[in-house]
């Protein structure tokens, strides 16, 4: 009979054995989530930090690329730039891979690497566009790390909640609940053994009883 479902166990010996095996099985469970709980921690912290440096790692070149797009924006006009803006590819190669961290698979990103050019001829431009552009290509990889890192530690914090709920419900249902069986078995193994043994005593002494009526 299963503890978890609040129904009282089994008195008897066979039970209280398995309910003692599954006890020790939950504490172990319980240690190795409470292991990876602190390695999801620890991991997290360091995603926390490689994250923030590559957030500083790009937040100085793409304020430096959207400077020379306003300036090449005031040089040609909008109307020039938006003609340019439609020549330039709508999409960028990139290579998806997934590596495990703590059990948890995330993706990675990195731009697959393909020497495209400039995609606009120089008459009616400016070096601002130039420069925005290169600018821009530099700092696309920084963006895509930046979202890797954060896109993993959304994907570890998750598994961290589930982890912590397992950890919740083993201190607090499961563990208290076989500690309970074992007490209400063990009590009422007792109990028997106190009622056989007056029992077989009050017997013992009928029957010395009637050895001396003989």
């Amino acid at each position: 009979m299963s503890v978890s479902s609040g129904r009282r166990p089994l008195p008897t010996k066979i039970e209280l054995i398995r309910v003692k095996r599954s006890l020790a099985v939950a504490r172990s469970v319980y240690k190795i989530l409470e292991d990876k709980r602190d390695v999801l921690l620890k991991r997290i912290d360091e995603l926390i930090q490689q994250a923030g440096n590559a957030r500083e790692e790009m937040s100085a070149p793409l304020a430096d690329a959207y400077r020379s797009l306003f300036n090449a924006y005031l040089g040609v006009g909008p109307a020039k730039l938006e003609s340019i803006a439609m020549t330039t590819p709508t999409q960028v190669s990139v290579d998806v891979n997934v590596r495990t961290i703590v059990d948890v698979k995330v993706p990675t990103i990195a731009i697959a690497e393909k020497d495209v050019g400039l995609t606009y001829g120089f008459a009616d431009t400016t070096s601002s566009l130039d420069d925005a552009t290169k600018m821009m290509r530099t700092v696309l990889p920084k963006i895509c790390k930046a979202a890797e890192y954060e896109n993993a530690i959304f994907s570890l914090a998750r598994e961290l909640e589930k982890t912590q709920r397992l950890i919740n419900a083993l201190e607090y249902i499961i563990i208290p609940g076989y500690q309970d069986a074992m007490k209400f078995i063990s009590a009422t193994l007792e109990e028997r053994e106190r009622e056989d043994f007056a029992r077989l005593k009050h017997v013992k002494a009928v029957l010395e009883k009637k050895k001396e009526v003989m």
